[in-house]
């Protein structure tokens, strides 16, 4: 009796678990820059970093694919350029090398999955891209 009994009770403690994982919503999860100032450069690197909002942690493993980095340009049509991923760095920041040819506001929108999600996670990060200021002494004459 005590067998069944025990039995019972990890199948309802399984159930549980099973059912708060599919409970998980995608807005649960939000993507965050790294650093939000970017150098223009044609290798750029932008990293995001992916964050569990209730506990607050940085949730590595994930699947990171689709990058799409974008200028906004008003009125026109947004300005994409090559955007590839790096290696993460497996406590939760996804590293980009991006083509950041302009100054100004950029976008990286990514897709994530995530271990123990059944849904897919989007998200969209601003960036702004600076032209790196070389002082006096940097010029040696």
């Amino acid at each position: 009796m005590r067998l069944k009994l025990m039995a019972m009770m990890g199948m309802v403690v399984g159930l549980g678990a099973a059912s708060s994982a599919a409970l998980a919503d995608p807005k649960d999860y939000r993507f965050e820059a790294v650093e939000s100032q970017v150098a223009v450069s044609p290798t750029a690197t932008v990293a995001v970093r992916l964050i569990h909002l209730p506990d607050g942690k940085p949730v590595a493993g994930a699947i990171i694919f689709q990058p799409r980095m974008e200028m906004p340009m008003g009125n026109m049509a947004p300005m994409p350029t090559k955007v590839a991923p790096g290696t993460p760095d497996g406590k939760g920041i996804y590293p980009f090398t991006a083509d950041i040819g302009m100054a100004g506001p950029w976008t990286l929108t990514v897709s994530a999955k995530v271990q123990g999600e059944t849904t897919t996670i989007s998200g969209s990060v601003p960036f702004v891209a600076a032209t790196v200021a070389h002082s006096s002494a940097d010029h040696k004459h």
